[in-house]
């Protein structure tokens, strides 16, 4: 009698056991099959530029030396702020 009360949970203990392999095994494998196409895309994938947008330069002002003292005449008011306030990069031409 013990006997027969064993099987059924035998078996069930045998599937249970299938089960929890096959689905280990499944995850293995498609872990496995995600890393490689990350892989395949890191070769293929472009890094993305970024977009510099180069601005043109314009002209807002002529500048004039005269008699040792340098005099700047701007075409606008906003230009002028920015002279007041000091925001502006010179560079010497060769």
């Amino acid at each position: 009698m013990s006997l027969d009360l064993f099987i059924p949970f035998g078996i069930l203990l045998v599937l249970v056991i299938y089960l929890i392999a096959s689905r280990t095994n499944f995850e293995k494998q498609t872990i496995k099959e995600f890393e490689e196409k990350f892989e395949n895309w890191k070769v293929h994938a472009k890094p993305e530029e970024k977009e510099v947008k180069e601005t043109k330069k314009e002209l807002v002002g002529l500048v004039f030396k005269k008699n040792g003292k340098i005099d700047i005449e701007l075409f606008d008011e906003f230009s002028n702020d920015r002279i007041q306030k000091g925001k502006f990069n010179s560079k010497i031409r060769q």
